[in-house]
Parts: structure tokens; sequence; C-alpha cells
């Protein structure tokens, strides 16, 4: 095994954001090809560290794990595999205090994959879940054995091609070492969870708010957002969207935080947080606009900067929106 894909799991969810530098520290004393995965999740690879330690990246592990209970008192769960993406896949069935590890060899990494469902593989979203499997392609074996030219009819060429591939165990990922200061993250945990699809909007709405005003206030802007959905039975799912233009407008935040959210086409899902963070963050100052003569967004803009000045003055509650204050 070469790659780990680790979920922290601090003992309060909104602890993760701040917990998440120091634990992806910790890894880098292992290997500097750390790639995070905010807000509580890093890919590391661990090919040097393993000729180095002399150990098997199962072995290393367990000194991750116990470290991060010492320093920091977080545990964490462990996917391990060949590459980036086995290894995401093998972390959906890890456990606290537990590696789940994907076998290098060919045959044994199609056998793991076969009867896992096609929404295990990172990237494929509720809508071709369901498309494949109206043709009954509905686990990644089915998947893996159906001609190339029908995945391709269905999904579309390259992602037919790149489907089929992963399907088959074929990982050509690679970890990314990126910088988690280059994100900012607003959490909304429920104090129960939660079935009713209008608070899961309103939690958007307000995490949507609460990143723009904190993108504002810093003079910068966002290119990407990414919605993290937790549920009840601990697993999650991510999805992100490049945004039109750069921005730290919170009513085009909160638009693009709805489109995520009803492209999973959730169905009475028990929901436990959602997570929405901006990525990709630039100075505003040398960011593009679309000229726009739209009268209705520029009254918007306006209100944004006095609501601004207002709660900068009297604080983060004095101004909200009315749905949130219903």
């Amino acid at each position: 095994m070469t790659i780990l894909c680790v979920r922290f799991q601090p003992p309060a969810r909104n602890e993760a954001e701040t917990a998440l530098p120091g634990l992806l520290g910790l890894l880098e004393e292992f290997t500097p090809v750390v790639e995070a995965l905010p807000p509580d999740g890093a890919l590391a690879d661990l090919r040097g560290a393993e000729r180095y330690f002399g150990r098997s990246a199962v072995e290393l592990a367990a000194v991750i794990r116990v470290r991060a209970l010492a320093l920091y008192g977080v545990d964490c769960a462990i996917g391990a595999g060949p590459g980036p993406m086995l290894a995401r896949i093998a972390l959906r069935d890890a456990r606290p205090g537990l590696t789940c590890t994907v076998p290098q060899d060919a045959d044994r990494v199609r056998e793991f994959l076969a009867g896992k469902p096609v929404a295990a593989l990172p990237g494929v979203g509720a809508a071709t879940a369901r498309t494949l499997g109206e043709y009954g392609l509905d686990t990644l074996g089915r998947v893996a054995a159906a001609p190339l030219s029908t995945l391709q009819r269905l999904v579309g060429a390259k992602a037919g091609r790149e489907l089929r591939e992963k399907a088959s165990g074929i990982d050509r990922g690679r970890v990314v070492p990126n910088a988690v200061s280059r994100s900012l993250a607003a959490e909304r945990p429920f104090g129960r969870d939660e079935l009713d699809p209008d608070r899961h909007r309103r939690a958007l709405l307000s995490a949507a708010g609460e990143l723009g005003a904190r993108l504002r206030a810093l003079e910068k802007v966002c290119r990407t957002l990414t919605l993290t959905v937790r549920y009840a039975d601990r697993s999650s799912t991510t999805r992100s969207r490049t945004l039109g233009e750069p921005t730290a407008h919170s009513a085009a935040l909160t638009r693009t935080a709805y489109s995520l959210y009803e492209a999973l086409g959730l169905q009475r899902a028990r929901v436990r947080a959602v997570v929405l963070r901006a990525e990709a963050l630039g100075p505003a100052d040398q960011a593009s606009y679309q000229l726009t003569f739209d009268a209705a967004d520029e009254k918007v803009r306006r209100i944004e900067e006095v609501a601004d000045r207002v709660r900068a003055k009297f604080g983060p509650g004095a101004l909200i929106p009315g749905t949130l204050a219903a």
C-alpha cells in the first residue's frame, strides 16, 4: 500500500477546520506529498516513507493514528490503497481505529470493487448512478463488464471511458500537495439528524452568508465552492463547482450552494451537518468581472456593503436574512 486517505474525527465536528492544519503537519512528518481534503481529510503518498522507515503504509497508518490521538485528541479512519481513488473507496469501509486496505494485485482489486455501488466511485454523482442503475449497471463489477460503447452512449465518450477504467481498478490519480490555507469553510451541524430539506437550505443560506462576509472582510474572492453533506451513518458526500467568475458576493455563493445541494437528489436523507468551503482564493482587486447593467443586482450589492458595515459595528447577528430570523 502506498497511498493513505485519512479522515480526522475531532470530538466536535465544528473543530474540524481549526484542527486540520496541525493534523496535516503531523502527516508531513512522514511525507511531504500531502493533499488536504477539507474540511477534515487528507491524502498522503507514503511511497518514499515506506522505504525510509522500513515499514508498510498500514504500519505507518497505525503510528499516525496513535500520534493524532496523543497530540490532538483526534481519532481517525484510514483507507489504504495503491492509488488515491482506491484509498478513498477503502475509507468508506473504514471506522475509527481501523485501517481498511485495498489489495495490490489487479485481480483482487477488481474483486474488492465488484460488489460496491457505482456511487462509491469518487466523482460519480446521484444523477449518473441513477442513469446507470436504470440499465442494470448498479455495481462496479457490472460497469467493468459492460461494453465500452454502452457506457459511452449513457454518460458520454470521455466519461464512459474513465468510468470503465475506474470500475476495473485502474487508478491514474496522484496526490497533489496543496495548502489548506487557500480556503475558508463554514460548517452548520444540526442538533439532531435532520430530514427537512427546508432546514438544509436554511443552513446553506447561513453558511454562504458567513463565507461571503469573511471573504469580503479579507478582501478575497473564491473561484470554487465545495459542499459536503454528512449523514447519520457517518458517511458523507462532497461536490464542487467552479464559479462563472471569482466572487465574494453572498447571493452568488448561495445560488451555487443551492444548485450543488439540489444536484445531490437527496430524498429524506438524515443529515447531520452541511459544510460549505470557498476554495481557490485570490485577491479581490486582481479579479476580473463581467460587466452588468442589471439595476437589481447592483442594488443587492450596495445593500450588502451597508449590511457589512452594520455587522462590523454591531456584531454579526445585527442583520440576518428574514428566512433565518423566522
